[in-house]
């Protein structure tokens, strides 16, 4: 055979070699290629819920500040911090001696102004009006022999015997006689102008307004229950000398309390009026109390080193539950002044399609997950809807009981048909 002949078949023998070894290769590869470790969870239905919380402090609905209107001795007492007390009731009296004195010195005060209104408008006093009276009868006197002087000296010129002059000094003598007779009558027909009533009239106001003030320092001094409610704050003691405007005690009705929660910047937007609210106290552990926003931050303010908006969550029972769901219980009762721990739940869906938060993957502002099928993970779009700190819900590319991964065991990455197995 000739040498061209031999060689041909051995230049394709090389080639077919290699690639039955790559074959060998990869299919052993396949074959003894290792599962991925995965953690997964079905997708199911349940009510998703979101929640913010933060801390506030608890204060009555209606709270009511007693402080003292001058400076005195605390004279008694007749009640005890945490007391019940009734609508009107004496709670406590300060020694009222000078005050009492002011009291008597403006009411005399308002009598002085009353008697000089009423002179005023009857013209006078009485000393006063007797004058008026005498001085009229004198004006009147005077004034007729004035007239009867002018009529004698006014014959006596006609015959010649009085000159012009002296009549013209009779005239202006019996012009004012007149005139101080009629002043004297408008007097007593009008005793008083416009701006002396005004001015009576504003003494007497004011008299009245400084009567007004020491009568409030009196009846201040002697402090009443304006509501029924409990003293929850007496920092003063009996005989104790306290400083006008010093605080006496403080009263509330402890059935209506309100938290005044103190919510981060961001989290406002979320907040709105009506929301459910629940209240923790560290002092109860295991109690809970349940309220709902009632009024939304009307400006954001600095607290501590945080920018946060005050936010009223009203409580609708001052009473919690006791532990384990044990009946209501007496002790659970919160009270004024107390930090607590807010939480508000923003937003609840029911019967929401919910995957957990680690199942949820994003590359470029898409969301996806990896679909467990056959066993190896496929990549699935979805498009999310409500979201809370470990779970999702999602609106499309998933039904109920498929099985999504969550992560690996061995810290490798997720990839699309990789072979896995699942781990605990």
């Amino acid at each position: 055979m000739p040498d061209g002949q031999t060689r041909t078949p051995a230049r394709w023998l090389w080639p077919l070699a290699i690639v039955v070894l790559f074959l060998i290769f990869f299919g052993v590869r396949h074959l003894t290629q290792q599962a991925l470790p995965v953690r997964v969870a079905t997708v199911q239905r349940e009510d998703l819920t979101r929640t913010t919380s933060t801390n506030g402090k608890v204060e009555p609905q209606n709270n009511f500040e007693a402080h003292a209107p001058a400076s005195g001795v605390v004279s008694r007492l007749y009640i005890h911090a945490g007391d019940h007390v009734r609508a009107g009731e004496l709670l406590l009296a300060l020694e009222d001696a000078d005050a009492a004195s002011r009291v008597a010195a403006a009411l005399a005060g308002v009598s002085g102004a009353q008697a000089s209104l009423a002179a005023l408008k009857a013209g006078g006093s009485h000393a006063e009006q007797i004058d008026l009276r005498q001085n009229i009868v004198l004006a009147l006197s005077d004034a007729a022999t004035t007239e009867k002087d002018l009529e004698t000296l006014r014959k006596l010129q006609a015959q010649g015997a009085a000159s012009p002059d002296e009549v013209a000094n009779a005239q202006q003598t019996f012009n004012a006689a007149r005139l101080n007779l009629e002043g004297l009558e408008k007097r007593k027909s009008d005793p008083y102008g416009s701006d002396d009533l005004a001015h009576a009239r504003a003494a007497l106001a004011d008299a009245k307004a400084t009567y007004t003030a020491a009568r409030a320092v009196v009846d201040q001094s002697n402090v009443r229950a304006p509501f029924a409610g409990t003293v929850y704050s007496l920092p003063v003691s009996q005989t104790e000398y306290v400083q006008q405007g010093q605080e006496l005690l403080q009263l509330a009705d402890l059935t209506k309390l309100q938290v005044r929660a103190y919510f981060d910047e961001p989290e406002i937007g979320s907040l709105q009026v009506g929301q459910a609210a629940q209240i923790v106290w560290d002092a109860k552990p295991g109690y809970t109390w349940k309220g709902h926003v009632v009024r939304l931050p009307s400006t954001i303010i600095n607290y501590g080193t945080r920018n946060v908006g005050e936010t009223l969550i009203a409580i609708d029972s001052p009473v919690s539950e006791s532990p384990n769901g044990a009946p209501r219980d007496n002790g659970g009762l919160l009270l004024p002044n107390v930090n607590v721990t807010v939480t508000v739940t923003t937003q609840r869906v029911h019967d929401a399609l919910a995957i957990p938060r680690d199942a949820l993957h994003r590359e470029a502002g898409v969301d996806y997950v990896f679909l467990v099928n056959r066993g190896r993970l496929v990549r699935r779009d979805v498009r999310t809807g409500a979201i809370n700190l470990t779970q999702v819900q999602v609106q499309t590319g998933l039904a109920q009981g498929d099985v999504v991964a969550l992560g690996t065991g061995n810290g490798d990455p997720l990839a699309e048909g990789e072979p896995i197995r699942v781990i605990q």
